[in-house]
Parts: structure tokens; sequence; C-alpha cells
């Protein structure tokens, strides 16, 4: 019986935590778009997004302002931020956590837990030495002329409040997210 219920538990995770659609948002940061995809056909892009003021690539340290790159997928959607909306990330990936754990950037404990989580469909934590807190957010009340001047962010995606508000009714937890 107990194995049963297990099984039935983490079977309901799993469906909840992913995504059953085959939707899923490419984000590039060079040229500045996401584009919504279903399958390998992409159904709409996002133009003049922002990303984090230290540029995309690898994170090295929480604070370093990068937008990393990687696979994702969307863990939680804050419906009262102070960006409208935000769309948590499940970084660090495992992949993360394992090129900084071969570079001496966190220890076997937070390599352990971050590979757990993801073994397990869990939100990775958010407050290792890689940082945390990366997503895909609308602009609140920050200024819309300052969005299209530069990109601002602290490592997250930044849109404009109609594109966060049009882009919730596309994606859900789970959605994939993968960053170039």
């Amino acid at each position: 019986m107990l194995r049963i219920g297990w099984l039935l538990f983490f079977s309901f995770v799993s469906c909840s935590v992913l995504a059953e659609t085959d939707v899923w948002l490419l984000v590039d940061t060079k040229a500045r778009k996401i584009e919504v995809k279903k399958g390998e056909n992409t159904i709409e892009t996002l133009e003049s997004i922002a990303i984090g003021r230290g540029g995309a690539g690898a994170k090295k340290h929480r604070g370093d302002n990068i937008t990393p790159f990687g696979e994702y997928r969307i863990g939680w959607v804050g419906e009262k931020s102070s960006f409208r909306r935000f769309f948590g990330l499940t970084y660090p990936s495992s992949a993360d956590a394992e090129t900084a754990f071969n570079k001496g950037l966190i220890d076997r404990s937070t390599f352990n837990r971050i590979v757990t989580a993801h073994q397990y469909k869990q939100i990775p934590p958010q407050n290792t030495p890689l940082g945390g807190q990366i997503g895909i957010h609308g602009l609140g009340r920050a200024n819309l002329k300052i969005h299209q001047a530069f990109d601002w962010t602290h490592g997250c995606i930044a849109l404009t409040n109609p594109q966060i508000d049009h882009l919730s009714q596309l994606v859900e937890t789970g959605t994939v997210v993968k960053i170039k």
C-alpha cells in the first residue's frame, strides 16, 4: 500500500510540475526576442526583451547580473510580483551545477541539493553561490524608456507589461525555456 501511495504521489507531483503541451520558449539573447514555439514551429515572437546588465552566458556567481544560457522550466509563477508577473525558472540546472562543481564554484553538498531537486521535479535551491530567482518578468512600474534603451535586469529576462500578460496565456508551470 505504501508503495502504491508513493507512486501515485510521485505521478501527481511529476504531472503538476511538467507542462503537458508541446509549447516551449526559445530566448534569443543576441536578437533580443522570445520565440513561442509549438514543436519546431514558431507561433509567436515577442520582440525587444531586456536581459541582465552583465549580458548572457555562463553565470559565475550570485550578483553577476548575467542571464544564464541553458535549458530550464518555469518552476513557479508569481502573480503579485513587483514586476507585474514573474515566471521563475528552474535555475540552476543540473548542468549548471556540474560545471560549477568542476570549477570549484560550489561544494559537493550544494551540487547534490541542486541535482536532487531536479531528479524529483522540484525547484532547485535559490540561495546557492550561483544565485537564483532567475525568471521572465514584466516591467511593473519600471520605466519603459529604460527598458527600451539598455539591458537592466540582474540576470532575468524582461518584457513589457502587455507582453508578460500575453505570455501568461501561453505558458504554464513546467513549460520548457531554452536560453541561448
